[in-house]
């Protein structure tokens, strides 16, 4: 009921009762480009407290058939590379928690969009996070994905 009173206010006053924070648009719209930004650097996981991405998207149970569509489109396949890489240094592989999204470089040294769907753990934050809102998530074939009932 709390949460609902400060929703409310927050949205007929614009404060917030409770110190919520409010943002100035979508949070796509938030992103700053890549050099307006300072990178973070990570430690390595430990294996104790901290754990890689892999291992952790293993644990989820995800399961997904080899060769079932993909359920992530791009509206425009060219625009990751295009625009996101130079100005946000395609940000879609760092806000990504399962490493669903790569830049690789090919054998012509020219950088690829890589989609790997079989690490989708559908928390849909390419869905809304996307500076340029390319990525569409639609829901697999089948009902595949993470076993959250198994968890």
């Amino acid at each position: 009921m709390l949460g609902g009173i400060d929703m409310w206010a927050n949205q007929i006053f614009g404060l917030s009762l409770f110190g919520t924070m409010s943002t100035k648009g979508p949070d796509f719209a938030q992103l700053l480009p890549a050099a307006k930004a300072k990178p973070i650097s990570y430690g390595k996981p430990d294996g104790v407290i901290t754990f890689d991405i892999l291992s952790s998207v293993f644990l989820s149970g995800t399961r997904h058939d080899e060769d079932e569509p993909v359920h992530l489109k791009l509206k425009e396949p060219t625009l990751p590379i295009r625009e996101n890489l130079p100005v946000y240094a395609e940000p879609a592989q760092r806000y990504c928690p399962a490493s669903v999204f790569e830049v690789v470089a090919s054998g012509a040294n020219e950088p690829q969009f890589v989609i790997n769907a079989a690490n989708c753990v559908h928390c849909k934050t390419c869905d809304i996070k996307d500076p340029a809102q390319n990525i569409a998530w639609v829901p697999p074939e089948g009902g595949d994905g993470p076993a959250y009932g198994a968890m």
